[in-house]
C-alpha cells in the first residue's frame, strides 16, 4: 500500500511525538535505560485510551506522558528531571506546566523560571553527552 494514501492519524503522530519528547529528556539526564523506556511506553498506552475517549486532547499528550513518567520515576527511583538552575539548596525536580495544557515547560518554581520546553532538555542539562 502506498504510504501517502495511509496517512498516520494525528493520534498516532500526537503519541509518537510524545514518545520522542519524553525520550529525549530522559536520555539528556543519562536515565534511558530500557526499564525507564519501559515506563514511557506504558504511559503511552494508557494515554493512547485516553486521547482516544477525548481526541482534542491530542496536544496535551506531551506534557501527560512527561508528567506520568516523572511520577513513576519518583515511585521507583527519585526526582526527575533534577533542577540544573538551582545550584545551592536540596535538589529538587522541575515541573511540568501547564499541568494539561499545549506546549509543556519544564519549571523550576523554586526560581520562578521556565527551563525548557519538554523534549529540550538537552542543551540545559549538558545533552547527555559522555564526559
Amino acid at each position: 500500500m502506498d504510504p501517502v494514501s495511509d496517512p498516520v492519524s494525528p493520534l498516532e503522530q500526537a503519541l509518537h511525538a510524545a514518545r520522542a519528547l519524553v525520550l529525549a529528556d530522559l536520555a539528556a539526564g543519562e536515565v534511558a535505560v530500557a526499564d525507564v523506556v519501559s515506563l514511557v511506553e506504558d504511559s503511552v498506552v494508557q494515554r493512547r485510551w485516553w486521547v482516544e475517549q477525548w481526541p482534542e486532547g491530542a496536544e496535551f499528550v506531551a506534557g501527560l506522558v512527561a508528567q506520568d513518567v516523572q511520577d513513576a520515576l519518583l515511585e521507583r527511583y527519585g526526582r526527575w528531571p533534577l533542577c540544573p538552575v538551582c545550584g545551592s539548596g536540596d535538589p529538587h525536580a522541575l515541573d511540568v506546566e501547564p499541568e494539561l495544557g499545549p506546549d509543556p515547560q519544564w519549571v523550576c518554581h523554586k526560581a520562578g523560571v521556565r527551563v525548557a520546553a519538554v523534549g529540550a532538555l538537552g542543551p540545559v542539562t549538558g545533552g547527555g553527552s559522555p564526559s
